[in-house]
């Protein structure tokens, strides 16, 4: 594990990163909720060790994470109407949106199933991250061990899960609010709560 802090837009720094997750890297972040790891989406190699790092189950999907919506569109077949408006409100922000995927959306990293969650995190050391990130999105879950309470602070994903990641990056003041985003799926623009978390529809 490397600790780092992404203070600057070095190239060598930027190539790190790049280079980390292009190999089946995992990386560990602050988000505005709680504490996630990552890796490339199109990476299998970092799909496969994230569920072995958390020992997760199999059958239990990873959501995408991007600093900016637009990245994400590609990754889903359609946005009800109804999803636009979620995502005018609260993107960025602790809301994840479950839509049908595209065929760009891997089965390893939705489990097979045929939906995808996408979320923007409200939070500036995770948006940097991404924005220098090939590609702009992140293959992600809650940085802890499955099981085990979500990690809301540097301290505690970097005691979980800190030894098996490849970076895990500081946080810098920009903490965690500690409470898990709100999931939402739809019906046509009929809209279902899956997960009560920090924003309230």
């Amino acid at each position: 594990m490397k600790e780092l802090k992404i203070t600057s837009n070095e190239k060598s720094f930027i190539k790190e990163l790049n280079e980390t997750l292009k190999n089946g890297g995992v990386i560990a972040f602050v988000t505005d909720t709680v504490w996630g790891v990552g890796c490339l989406p199109q990476c299998k190699k970092g799909v496969e060790k994230i569920y072995e790092i958390k020992n997760r189950d199999r059958t239990k999907p990873l959501i995408l994470m991007s600093d900016r919506p637009q990245n994400l569109y590609p990754y889903v077949k359609d946005i009800p109407q109804k999803a636009k408006e979620l995502i005018s409100k609260y993107f960025p922000g602790a809301l994840t949106l479950i839509l049908e995927k595209s065929d760009k959306t891997p089965e390893y990293v939705t489990s097979g199933k045929n939906t995808v969650g996408i979320r923007v995190p409200d939070n500036l050391i995770f948006r940097k991250i991404c924005s220098l990130t090939e590609g702009g999105v992140l293959a992600t879950t809650s940085a802890n061990l499955s099981n085990h309470p979500s990690s809301k602070t540097f301290e505690e994903a970097k005691n979980s899960i800190g030894e098996y990641v490849d970076i895990i990056f500081q946080d810098e003041g920009y903490c965690a609010k500690g409470l898990e985003s709100t999931i939402v799926s739809f019906s046509g623009n009929e809209i279902k709560i899956l997960r009560q978390g920090q924003i309230k529809i």
